[in-house]
């Protein structure tokens, strides 16, 4: 029987058939993962880590930079916030006494308000008149001054040219002379200035009189804005910021009485005109940590080389020196301690930083910035108040200021 081929055969002879053609690979193209990857790889990872460093770096020097062109443009209106809110944390605890004793909130705010008004409004007058008054007294001893340098330098160990020096004398005077109109005049335009600014005035005693009655509720106010999740640690930070602020305030005030009272003194004493002016200026000069107190004091003893000669200069300039180191060494870290911890580098640069950007208002409002971004960043970054209840930290307390975590600390003694 004749069957046919055998299954799996082909062909007439009955052999195995040709083997079977492999099915084509599909080629797939690299996928649009594989180019970045492979890039990626190719970078040098330093220069990975320092590009993405420097993006972040950029984003916030931009992010810094408008805040900066915002506010500048705004100072009329962020200078006398700032202003009532250091005014606040200086007057908040007698209003917080007043309360303790049984005080009505509305009564006491009432209370301290015309009373640092009265004291401020009284000073600022006593301060004037006197300045004011004193100008004639050394504008003559000032000549006296130049007329004693000027016989010295002809009659001396130089013998200078006296015909010279009588020139220079005469210009000297003359300018003096001339400069004293404009005194007058900018004197006049600062009081124009000071009408102008009447705005900014009413607003910082409106400011201070609602963060003085009602801040708590302010706070309350502006946290609604923090993650719910994140509230209560924002809160603390917030807290411990406004303790550091209020330390720094009364810790600031302190050394300028004890400046004040060091420098004025010495004024006193050795009979310098314009003595209470000088020490009202020392006052307000150690608002301004390290570079103030240093400034003011080197005007006092330049007043007091050109009204009493170089033996008083001398010896003002050494009461100097005397009361810097105190406040250096012995005030600031015993009324300051941990509560405003702030390298002295750190507190020159913030300094500069605001002179440059803002003026006097800058210098004034940079070093409590920094004091307040330094405690708050610092309760972000401990674990310790992770847990800490805001209703602990009390803003009265130099101790509030800080978080219970050492490794923190941003300056060592």
């Amino acid at each position: 029987m004749n069957t046919g081929p055998a299954h799996g055969s082909s062909g007439h002879d009955g052999g195995p058939g040709p083997p079977p053609v492999p099915a084509p690979r599909r080629e797939f193209a690299p996928t649009s993962h594989a180019v970045p990857s492979q890039i990626s790889e190719a970078v040098p990872q330093p220069l990975r880590v320092a590009a993405a460093i420097g993006w972040r770096l950029l984003v916030i020097a931009a992010a810094l930079y408008v805040t900066g062109v915002v506010v500048g443009h705004l100072a009329a209106l962020v200078v006398p916030v700032a202003i009532a809110v250091l005014l606040a944390a200086l007057l908040a605890p007698a209003v917080g006494e007043l309360v303790g004793r049984g005080v009505p909130r509305a009564l006491a705010t009432a209370m301290v308000l015309i009373g640092g008004l009265a004291v401020l409004g009284g000073l600022l007058t006593f301060v004037v008149i006197t300045f004011v008054n004193g100008i004639p007294a050394l504008e003559i001893q000032l000549a006296a001054t130049i007329d004693s340098i000027t016989n010295w330098l002809a009659t001396g160990p130089l013998h200078l040219n006296a015909q010279q020096l009588t020139t220079v004398r005469t210009n000297l005077l003359a300018a003096l002379n001339a400069n004293q109109t404009s005194l007058t005049a900018g004197a006049l335009t600062t009081a124009a200035t000071i009408g102008e600014t009447f705005t900014e005035i009413l607003l910082v005693l409106l400011t201070l009189a609602f963060l003085l009655h009602g801040g708590a509720s302010i706070w309350q106010f502006l946290l609604r804005a923090a993650p719910t999740r994140a509230r209560t640690r924002v809160d603390v930070a917030g807290r411990r910021s406004l303790a550091a602020l209020v330390s720094y305030v009364r810790a600031t005030a302190s050394v300028a009485v004890v400046d004040t009272v060091g420098i004025g003194v010495g004024l006193a004493a050795l009979g310098v005109p314009l003595a209470v002016p000088l020490a009202a200026l020392v006052f307000l000069g150690a608002f301004v940590p390290i570079l103030g107190a240093v400034v003011i004091g080197g005007i006092a003893v330049l007043v007091a080389l050109v009204a009493k000669g170089v033996v008083p200069a001398l010896i003002l300039l050494g009461i100097v020196i005397a009361v810097m180191q105190l406040e250096s060494h012995v005030l600031q870290p015993l009324l300051l301690g941990r509560a405003v911890k702030l390298h002295p580098l750190a507190v020159v640069l913030a300094i500069a930083a605001g002179l440059l950007t803002a003026g006097i208002a800058g210098a004034l409002l940079a070093v409590p910035l920094l004091a307040v971004l330094n405690s708050g960043i610092r309760s972000l970054l401990s674990d310790a108040d992770a847990h800490v209840d805001p209703a602990d930290v009390h803003a009265s307390q130099p101790e509030g200021s800080t978080p219970p975590d050492p490794e923190l600390d941003t300056y060592a003694e």
